[in-house]
């Protein structure tokens, strides 16, 4: 080796030492300030309650004012947008659904930032998916609701939260496996689609089971399956997809942090720990089981490769249904 290529070595090496350093000693310190947490829904959904939760957990275990604020619109891009651009220190983080992370990419001709390059901090909680008609539905079980939609194509509304959502995805991935042509109406995020659910405007939706227990079990509207392996113990008597005969029928959601790119690593590693410690304190996990979110344990690497799975899933969803960029 050369002097002059040994000392670009030496230089380099020392570079980097400097800056994990500093990174180390940044990560010791933090937090030294209030945190901000942008929420790309409007309030009162599920990613903005538990976003409430987590940061109250952020509060008691940091000891500095943790500020939620939502950002909506764009299906989650306005968020993820302002997020992407902020100092990547860890005072400013994203609370999201999938799509500004995952599909958005796909269905969007442009962003304004990357989601692949946003650091993924943790998952939150995920959300298995149910079917849910409205109460009237001719329909009492998946069966007879596959009879009927079959016997009736195009003629069945579903709604969405909007397109490119779960919730939307969910719907097209059973018109293929199920052969079926159920007619797509996509609503501005979950309250209102649900709201003409219960009204009969829609015939049936894809949702996650958090915002239809509770209506079905006041009989506003009515679960015929749900798509996780096995059955739900807050729902007995409701079977999965998969024993009703939709092989692999799978289909869930999540709520996720997110922080700006080159966050250090240290910082995603302490929000981490504290998001996951807070998330699993017996009084949240009892909250959040009464309304069938389940809090996760992911580290960061972990959630990355989540987020990246779930990408895929819906990514062949999106090319078999044809759904073009906006």
């Amino acid at each position: 080796m050369s002097n002059r290529l040994h000392f670009a070595v030496l230089a380099a090496t020392a570079t980097l030492a400097v800056v994990a350093g500093a990174q180390t000693r940044d990560a010791a310190s933090y937090p030294k300030a209030s945190i901000k947490v942008i929420v790309s829904v409007p309030p009162g959904g599920g990613v903005d309650t538990v976003t409430r939760v987590t940061a109250e957990k952020l509060r008691l275990k940091f000891g500095q004012t943790v500020v939620v604020e939502n950002r909506a619109g764009q299906a989650g891009n306005l968020g993820a947008e302002a997020v992407f651009s902020a100092e990547p220190d860890g005072y400013t983080l994203l609370a999201s659904q999938p799509a500004p992370l995952t599909v958005n990419a796909l269905l969007y001709k442009k962003l304004n930032f990357d989601p692949a390059a946003l650091e993924p901090v943790a998952i939150m909680t995920t959300i298995p998916n149910v079917l849910a008609v409205r109460a009237g539905f001719p329909a009492r079980t998946l069966a007879e609701f596959l009879a009927y939609a079959r016997a009736n194509p195009d003629k069945l509304n579903y709604a969405s939260q909007g397109t490119g959502t779960t919730s939307h995805l969910t719907a097209e991935m059973f018109n293929r496996v199920a052969a079926t042509r159920l007619v797509h109406v996509p609503y501005k995020g979950t309250a209102p689609a649900i709201n003409d659910l219960v009204a009969g405007h829609v015939d049936l939706m894809f949702t996650e089971m958090a915002s239809a227990i509770k209506l079905h079990e006041a009989g506003k509207a009515r679960i015929l399956a749900i798509a996780t392996k096995a059955r739900s113990p807050l729902l007995g008597d409701v079977p999965t997809f998969i024993e009703s005969g939709i092989a692999n029928f799978e289909s869930g959601t999540f709520n996720a942090i997110s922080a700006p790119p080159k966050t250090p690593s240290d910082i995603v590693r302490k929000l981490n720990e504290a998001i996951v410690e807070g998330l699993q304190s017996p009084e949240v996990k009892s909250r959040f089981a009464a309304v069938s979110m389940q809090p996760e344990t992911m580290d960061p690497a972990q959630a990355k490769a989540f987020i990246r799975a779930d990408l895929a899933r819906w990514a062949d969803v999106i090319r078999a249904a044809n759904i073009a960029p906006q």
